[in-house]
């Protein structure tokens, strides 16, 4: 009796462990990317987003309410922010050109592209750092406009 018990655990573990692996790919994509590249993202959200947008993704006070220049305030990049409502193909043309770029019409903006100077990987891991702290519902919402934006392109 003791014997099938042992056996039975082993088999548990084991197969919690292939449940693990085979989803591991799933939950990385989830999250944008995988723990190492989050980590990465982090330091250059750090190093070239925080003074603006926020050590804790939270934006620039008022952020809804134009500056005396006239422009924008950076918006959080967290759940209070909209960033999680623009897909994916969006979201790395405003960062890797501009909001100018995305928005037309000579809307002017204190951020400037990063495309000269982050490459598309790092631009992507960024990305994928923001995402990762966002809540399930906002990212399955992000997740969701981004398939349709793939869907809209193929």
């Amino acid at each position: 009796m003791r014997r099938t018990a042992v056996l039975f655990s082993m088999f548990g573990v084991a197969a919690a462990g292939l449940g693990l692996a085979w989803t591991w790919p799933w939950l990385a994509d989830r999250l944008g990317g995988d723990a190492a590249t989050i980590a990465r993202g982090e330091t250059l959200y750090v190093e070239r987003c925080a003074s603006c947008h926020g050590a804790k993704l939270e934006g620039q006070p008022n952020w809804k309410s134009p500056l005396p220049s006239g422009r924008m305030p950076a918006p959080p990049h967290d759940a209070s922010g909209h960033t999680w409502h623009h897909p994916d193909g969006v979201l790395f043309r405003i960062t890797k050109e501009g909001p100018a770029a995305v928005v037309g019409g000579g809307y002017e903006s204190d951020m400037q592209g990063f495309g000269g100077i982050l490459g598309d990987e790092d631009i992507r891991a960024v990305l994928a750092f923001i995402k990762s702290k966002w809540p399930e519902r906002e990212r399955a919402y992000q997740a969701e406009m981004s398939l349709r934006e793939r869907e809209k392109t193929q």
